[in-house]
């Protein structure tokens, strides 16, 4: 039986995309990403 895990992943210059390439190119089998929150960095 699989068992399904949440995580949350902070970025700072990653597109979703970028993400889910670089998860699947660990070995690791992405079912969603959503992003939740978006803060523009103070200069």
């Amino acid at each position: 039986m699989a068992t399904n895990v949440n995580y949350i992943v902070k970025t700072t210059d990653a597109k979703l995309t970028d993400i889910q390439k670089a998860l699947e190119q660990a070995g690791i089998k992405v079912r969603s990403i959503i992003e939740v929150f978006k803060e523009e960095e103070k200069e």
